[in-house]
């Protein structure tokens, strides 16, 4: 019966908890905006960055579109 009722607390303090025990932005609006804006900054850099490396943001020399002349 012990086992079962500590597991039954286990599932309900696991449920309740909706993230994690620590916060990761801060309680403040104003902070936390700022917060969240480095961090949306951050992940659209990430993304330039991986384009950057494996030469996606290139122009397609395979499409007759071709930005440095000859045919448009």
């Amino acid at each position: 019966m012990r086992r079962w009722l500590l597991g039954a607390l286990l599932g309900v303090l696991v449920l309740v908890n909706a993230g994690c025990i620590i916060p990761a932005f801060s309680g403040d609006p104003t902070r936390r905006t700022q917060q969240l804006l480095f961090v949306s900054d951050n992940f659209r850099k990430m993304l330039e960055e991986w384009e950057r490396i494996w030469f996606l943001d290139q122009p397609d020399h395979m499409t007759p579109y071709r930005s440095h002349g000859v045919i448009l």
